[in-house]
């Protein structure tokens, strides 16, 4: 009997032993370590890879931002601000209906397939059906009709098939920072009028803050819509 008890002690004492080494070593030494190496090494990336401007935090370079005018009354949606450049839609973002007292950044993808709202023609092929009121071609054609008229000016037409892919759609966080070269050039020419700017100049801004392909091979070259902005605002003040 007294074995048996001095036995369990033993084994409750060195469960006990090991629980707190274990708790010290993963619950503190080790986070301890990992956010020190983090912050030695990498403390750009460890503080979420803000973007700073006039001294102050505007926002992350991972996650994209809109640009618009105040709601108006009886509006669901703000109109974009155009003297800004627009990044890609972002159709993926529900609504916060859990709690409503706050409003929460939410991220997701709309979930639609690509033939969401198509109809077959006399052919057999799969065509966005033009009347349409929901669904993926619905999306699609209200973002293309909408990019034309607000980045068409009165010496740039824009064209459908000048619109590339990411300017319609929504990418799968909908939260995506980036747009292509060929968007922000599209856009250049509305920037230019709205801001009072030569489009020369603004064009060159999108060179500028054009990131190539990682490692000259990985991914598409790509433009940080908020760190154009922010240089947009730097040049708009230096001409003005």
């Amino acid at each position: 009997m007294n074995n048996s008890v001095g036995n369990t002690a033993r084994l409750l004492g060195a469960g006990l032993r090991a629980v707190l080494v274990l708790t010290v070593v993963c619950g503190v030494i080790y986070p301890l370590a990992v956010t020190g190496v983090a912050q030695a090494l990498f403390n750009d990336k460890a503080n979420g890879s803000e973007i700073k401007d006039g001294g102050k935090v505007v926002g992350s370079e991972l996650i994209g931002q809109r640009y618009d005018l105040p709601l108006k009354k009886g509006q669901e949606t703000p109109d974009p601000d155009l003297k800004w450049f627009q990044p890609r839609p972002s159709n993926g973002l529900g609504t916060n209906s859990v709690n409503t007292q706050y409003k929460l950044l939410l991220s997701g993808a709309t979930n639609l397939a690509g033939d969401s709202g198509a109809v077959k023609d006399k052919d057999g092929n799969e065509v966005c059906d033009p009347q349409a009121e929901d669904g993926l071609c619905a999306q699609v054609k209200a973002a293309r009709d909408a990019v034309i008229k607000d980045n068409s000016t009165a010496d740039f037409k824009v064209k459908p098939s000048d619109i590339p892919a990411e300017a319609v759609t929504s990418s799968g966080s909908g939260l995506d920072p980036h747009i292509s070269p060929e968007y922000a050039d599209l856009q250049a020419h509305r920037v230019a009028e709205k801001n009072g700017l030569d489009v020369k100049d603004v064009e060159k801004l999108v060179d500028d803050h054009t990131d190539g392909r990682t490692l000259g091979f990985i991914g598409e070259p790509r433009v940080n819509v908020l760190k154009l902005n922010i240089a947009l605002k730097h040049l708009v003040a230096e001409k003005g």
